[in-house]
């Protein structure tokens, strides 16, 4: 099969509705990977962004294990540089999937003990 018959069979829309996917989400994600310090101010900005970014990395993934494992054209031999891709691209998904969701707990939980005061007494007696 000829590579130009092989780049005409996906259609351009569909292509540039996943580039369009993939920028919205790495426009949501990018505070939180390049973020060095936590302030209590700017986190809630960055964890609502963030959980929205997540959400759709764990669409694509969906998508990509959907794709991976039930293929609709049965008819048809997938290539094994094809498998391999998607493979590799759905364990760097679950990777990128793990490691914000981590960022956003540690962002979250930053948040949170920093709006405590450092005093351990309450003022209550018992």
């Amino acid at each position: 099969m000829d590579l130009a018959k092989r780049i005409d069979a996906i259609p351009m829309s569909k292509f540039i509705i996943f580039i369009i996917f993939w920028a919205l989400t790495a426009w949501l994600l990018l505070p939180l990977v390049t973020l060095d310090k936590v302030e209590l101010r700017n986190s809630m900005e960055y964890f609502y962004r963030a959980a929205g970014g997540v959400v759709l990395m764990i669409i694509l993934f969906g998508k990509t294990v959907t794709d991976l494992l039930f293929s609709q054209d049965l008819s048809r031999r997938k290539s094994a540089l094809y498998i391999s891709f998607l493979t590799v691209y759905s364990l760097a998904l679950a990777g990128g999937i793990i490691f914000m969701a981590i960022r956003i707990l540690l962002l979250y939980l930053n948040a949170n003990s920093s709006s405590f005061t450092g005093s351990t007494d309450s003022g209550i007696q018992y």
